[in-house]
């Protein structure tokens, strides 16, 4: 009769730790909770910036003339663009990481 018990109690202790509803689903469902908090706090932090972003965009021209220059490459009448490229050596094939990616604008006098 002992023995009985201590097996069914053995099968409780197990199914208790490892079943559907045991301890580590309890862990692991915890675990991803976390994870998803943590991405829904990034993705507000990001749509906070984004909201920020287009109010800028609708009631600030200064920042659609920095997305144009930026992003579309545009200058304004009268401005000279100088394009300055690094010489790689012989022994350096890829360019150096402080060389400038985007065009210089120099407003011309």
């Amino acid at each position: 009769m002992h023995v009985l018990l201590l097996f069914i109690a053995s099968i409780i202790i197990v199914d208790a730790l490892v079943g559907d509803r045991g301890l580590l689903a309890m862990l692991q469902a915890r675990k991803e909770f976390d994870e998803l908090g943590a991405a829904i706090a990034r993705q507000r932090v990001e749509n906070a910036w984004l909201r920020e972003e287009a109010r800028r965009l609708r009631e600030d021209p200064s920042a659609i003339e920095e997305v144009a220059r930026r992003e579309l490459g545009l200058i304004k009448p009268g401005e000279k663009i100088f394009i300055i490229k690094d010489v790689a050596s012989p022994m350096q094939s890829a360019p150096s990481p402080g060389s400038p990616k985007t065009p210089a604008v120099v407003p011309s006098r």
